[in-house]
């Protein structure tokens, strides 16, 4: 296979062998970034998992110390006073049997989905739609809520998505380039120790075997799991 010029220059520069620090890594990881838009910065988890039993996979939701401005349109299944505090919370879109027609036709103009645990029973019936999609709320994900505010004010300022896939490894994204090395590192370091308080308690020997960090377009690097705790 034919390198480009990029993939020649780190092909040049870094050995596939090599285990950083994340201080270190970080740096390099910037270094091969594209100079054209603001890259995330990814952080892949290998654990000491049995991927396929169910009381060991690893999913949860958090708010790391640092979060990039985003804006995300929120939709929230309320009925009622719970409505109510969904509209003073700065959701944009609010409704019950309405807004479950609309999604049913095909209409979802929205980033997130909350709903109180009342509606769940009709939402339920939106799976097949808004699962696929990564929609459907979860109260393991913080969107099935009677604290519709909370909920909404949460993800508002910024969370992100964790879980294990097939292969039993975390993968999330730990903030931009344009962030500082201090800022990368303390969110990095905080996702790890969240992924370490949620180890199973049927999971035997190592748990945190590996961790590699990348930008959006760069290669990944191998980080030495005690430089991020």
């Amino acid at each position: 296979m034919k390198l480009n010029k990029k993939q020649k220059e780190i092909k040049k520069e870094l050995d596939e062998t090599s285990i950083f620090k994340l201080s270190e890594a970080l740096p390099i990881a910037k270094k091969f970034s594209s100079k054209k838009f603001d890259e995330s910065v990814d952080v892949s988890v290998v654990l000491g998992i049995d991927a396929k039993k169910s009381d060991q996979q690893i999913r949860g939701v958090t708010s790391l110390p640092k979060m990039p401005e985003k804006k995300v349109k929120i939709a929230v299944f309320a009925e009622g006073k719970d409505a109510d505090d969904a509209k003073k919370a700065g959701a944009e879109i609010i409704g019950s049997d309405d807004l479950i027609e609309k999604i049913k036709g095909g209409e979802i103009n929205f980033d997130k989905c909350i709903s109180t645990p009342q509606m769940m029973v009709k939402v339920s019936a939106l799976g097949q739609i808004l699962g696929p999609k990564g929609l459907m709320p979860n109260p393991k994900l913080g969107t099935v809520s009677s604290d519709v505010a909370d909920a909404i004010k949460k993800v508002k300022a910024g969370q992100i998505e964790y879980k294990t896939d097939k292969a039993g490894i975390v993968h999330a994204s730990v903030g931009k380039v344009s962030f500082s090395d201090d800022d990368l590192i303390k969110n990095t370091n905080f996702l790890i120790n969240e992924i370490k308080n949620k180890k199973p308690e049927s999971s035997k020997g190592i748990y945190l075997k590996k961790i590699f960090i990348n930008t959006t377009m760069g290669p990944g690097l191998q980080v030495d799991p005690s430089s991020a705790m």
